[in-house]
């Protein structure tokens, strides 16, 4: 017997073409490596954060990383819903992403939320992105990604909040890197 090996079905979702549906399915596997490789960055801030307010920040960080992992789950789902295989697996994380791994290592609280600050406002940037590339192909996908948005504007939120002064202003503001958002922190 020989087994076919396809990454694409020959269905998808009723309601939409094929084409649609496996459009869809590839403008959401980017954003599968991009929400797993945010989970990860997170748990690697919840292990490495240090300093005077950690317990608070440490244990923010861990319904965070849960509501992302659930994400994860749930994009996958979609792209195996509309027909595509999704891959989750890290080399193809790791070859497929345009960005770097996250740059701060031990630090303070302060360091880690300046530096995941800018890992969410690039991460929020490409969502919307892909959530403008699925509107009008599928509202049901559409849906998916305008709730992630909302959560993860949320959390970002949560991170500003320790680092907003009394007159509304960014310890970090108009830090374009991880590593300089950190250092503006300190």
């Amino acid at each position: 017997m020989v087994v076919k090996r396809t990454s694409h079905a020959g269905y998808t979702v009723p309601g939409l073409s094929l084409q649609d549906g496996h459009e869809v399915a590839a403008i959401l596997q980017p954003r599968l490596h991009a929400l797993n490789d945010l989970a990860l960055t997170l748990k690697h801030a919840h292990w490495n954060v240090v300093g005077r307010d950690f317990i608070s920040v440490h244990e923010m960080l861990d319904p965070q990383i849960e509501q992302v992992r659930g994400m994860v789950d749930a994009t996958a789902e979609r792209i195996a819903t509309l027909g595509v295989s999704p891959n989750g697996l890290p080399g193809a994380l790791v070859g497929a992403r345009s960005w770097d791994d996250y740059a701060i290592g031990r630090a303070g609280t302060a360091a880690h939320l300046a530096a995941l600050d800018v890992v969410y406002t690039g991460f929020l940037k490409s969502h919307r992105k892909a959530l403008a590339d699925v509107g009008g192909l599928d509202p049901i996908t559409e849906d998916m990604v305008i709730a992630q948005c909302a959560a993860l504007e949320k959390f970002q939120w949560f991170m500003r909040a320790h680092l907003e002064d009394d007159a509304g202003d960014l310890l970090n503001a108009g830090a374009k890197t991880e590593r300089s958002a950190a250092s503006k922190a300190k």
